[in-house]
């Protein structure tokens, strides 16, 4: 699989080859989906919580007399029928919202994932990304002078310098090839790739 590879103005200078069972993998939207989603669950915390009809503050008194009086019959101003009343099946801290995802069916979907952003021109290889001095202004000049306004980038290595210049860019994000997630390569648009990050995404999802 061939990818465009950029210089320092954005512009496709050259061919690079890349590996075919990172890049060049066909779409499976179903897995592609089921990965993404699970993504998304594994990353939520159970910190929500509402009461039961036991939790909340009432009294048991009954409400008003059993009959003559034309209305259902109540209990108690703890019902969930109840403005005010403990809710039926309660949301609560503990609740675990994760999805198991063996390793087999992440790479392959991570792979169908790269291979989809290829063939779109979403993604493209670079020498390699980086700056001399942890300053976000240089970076941000960099990236506008390639016509980059949203991009991922995955980098073999990324120092502090990189870390610091591009913390503070909204639509910038740099990470190593360990922490590509599926969800920023979904939403980014566009994907740069360093020649050394190729290499080891082959060894991660080939």
């Amino acid at each position: 699989m061939q990818l465009e590879l950029l210089n320092e103005q954005g512009q496709a200078a050259s061919k690079y080859d890349a590996p075919e069972t990172v890049f060049g993998r066909d779409y499976n939207e179903d897995l592609v989906h089921q990965i993404v989603v699970a993504y998304q669950a594994n990353a939520r915390q159970g910190t929500r919580a509402q009461k039961d009809r036991e939790q909340v503050k009432h009294s048991t008194k009954k409400p008003f007399k059993q009959k003559g009086t034309g209305r259902a019959r109540a209990g108690m101003t703890s019902s969930p029928l109840w403005r005010g009343g403990g809710r039926i099946f309660p949301n609560m801290p503990d609740e675990n919202f994760t999805q198991k995802i063996n390793k087999k069916m992440y790479r392959a979907g991570m792979a169908a994932i790269f291979s989809q952003l290829a063939r779109e021109g979403r993604l493209a290889v670079v020498d390699s990304i980086k700056v001399d001095s942890p300053k976000t202004k240089p970076l941000a000049a960099k990236f506008k002078a390639m016509n980059l306004e949203s991009v991922l980038v995955i980098a073999e290595e990324v120092d502090e310098n990189l870390y610091l210049a591009s913390r503070n860019l909204v639509n910038v994000l740099v990470v190593e090839p360990r922490y590509a997630d599926p969800v920023s390569l979904v939403h980014y648009k566009k994907v740069l790739v360093t020649k050394g990050a190729v290499d080891k995404l082959k060894e991660m999802f080939a």
